[in-house]
């Protein structure tokens, strides 16, 4: 997709959204930050210069502001006291004052241009993302098909087996940027998408002229886990600002939605299952707004379920069906422990002797009695790391230190 292929509209009648809303939304403004050039207010609104000086003849025949000079050759202006009382009404009813939204149909429009379906993934992008892990070639080939085809995955098997840490990779996969918009309008409601802690600015260089009311971001990554809640799924609505913010998967459409431990959500699964059936299956979601109003919009995202519980345990055949892409993460061979140890030492700069990598698995299966699950390389070094802080001396591999961390780590042998 084009960086040039979002121009900025130079006339109210081109963005899509309704000329009073506009004027609303530039009197808020106004009224919140003062003396103001038009230059600035072009700014702090996202619209071009011509809309915004459409927008201020406007004000300024209302008597809804007041020139008070000028800086270069553009007017500085500011609210008058009609202004003030009528932007004060404005902000009562409704607070949001950013960047002007965009319409439903142009967002609709933009989700499906850039649909994660269409995104290239090759096994390059594979390697590069997931060159930290220690994963059988298989996976990583099943891993890449699935991320290829867009849809959903559910990445299942016993805890402690790297499933979140492969999950959290999947994102940085993808090698291309997105739009993202500041907000949409939908029925006179302002929704805000744009959220800085999900949604980062791509590096790519952009024009000058481009419509601002739009980013470009990286695609974007959504974690949720046993905090999900019912609520989270639909708009999320402030009674302090009076205006809505987009849920979860609405932020994510793009890109990636992770459900981590997924079966202890806070709400009852089947109840997602039910909200999510036809999303999956369709890729379209319904959302409504306050008076019962429904409206249509993509649910073009990634999904990635992750579980340690048993799939058929916490699902139905009807909603599996829907994940077209299921890979089982499974305990680490002793030659993958050991290269996952190795690693992790490395990375910590903690020098060992040859034989420790081969101790420590021994000493786990045999004299602890558990399986080799990825994690424990971490946090068994995590345990001796610990131990030399309290002690105040430097942590050493020795197998004196292996047996007591994992005596630490480890519920006793029964």
């Amino acid at each position: 997709m084009s960086v040039a292929s979002l121009v900025t509209p130079q006339e109210v009648r081109r963005t899509g959204v309704r000329k009073g809303l506009l004027e609303d939304l530039t009197l808020k403004i106004l009224y919140l930050h003062g003396e103001v050039s038009l230059v600035e207010l072009s700014d702090i609104v996202c619209l071009s210069s011509d809309v915004v000086d459409e927008i201020f003849q406007f004000l300024r025949k209302e008597q809804l502001c007041e020139v008070k000079g000028m800086s270069g050759a553009a007017h500085r202006i500011t609210a008058s006291a009609r202004g003030k009382e009528r932007a004060a009404e404005l902000l009562s009813m409704n607070q949001y004052a950013g960047p002007a939204p965009v319409s439903l149909s142009d967002y609709v429009a933009r989700v499906q241009m850039q649909s994660v379906t269409q995104a290239r993934v090759s096994p390059a992008d594979l390697d590069r993302a997931l060159h930290q892990l220690v994963l059988k070639p298989e996976v990583i080939a099943r891993l890449g098909s699935a991320v290829a085809s867009g849809a959903s995955i559910f990445l299942y098997g016993p805890t402690g087996t790297g499933k979140t840490t492969i999950a959290s990779c999947i994102p940085s996969i993808y090698n291309d940027s997105v739009w993202i918009p500041h907000a949409i309008e939908v029925d006179n409601q302002i929704i805000k998408v744009h959220d800085p802690g999900v949604h980062i600015r791509s590096a790519e260089s952009l024009p000058e002229e481009f419509d601002k009311r739009w980013v470009l971001c990286q695609r974007p990554c959504v974690v949720a886990g046993g905090e999900l809640s019912a609520e989270m799924l639909d708009l999320q609505y402030s009674p302090s600002s009076r205006f809505f913010t987009a849920p979860l998967q609405m932020k994510a459409n793009n890109g990636v939605l992770i459900l981590d431990d997924f079966g202890r959500q806070r709400m009852r699964t089947d109840e997602l299952l039910n909200r999510w059936m036809t999303p999956l299956d369709r890729r379209v979601d319904f959302l409504t707004l306050p008076g019962g109003r429904k409206f249509e919009l993509p649910f073009d995202l990634f999904v990635v379920f992750s579980t340690n519980l048993n799939p058929r345990e916490i699902t139905d055949d009807a909603f599996l069906r829907r994940i077209p892409n299921k890979i089982e993460v499974t305990h680490a061979s002793q030659q993958q422990f050991i290269e996952i140890f190795e690693a992790e030492c490395e990375r910590r700069g903690l020098p060992y002797h040859p034989e420790i990598p081969e101790y420590v698995t021994r000493y786990i299966t045999q004299a602890m009695k558990q399986p080799l699950c990825q994690c424990f390389s971490r946090d068994l070094l995590n345990q001796i790391f610990w131990t030399a802080s309290y002690e105040g001396v430097h942590p050493e591999l020795t197998s004196e230190t292996i047996e007591k961390a994992c005596n630490q780590y480890f519920l006793s042998v029964k």
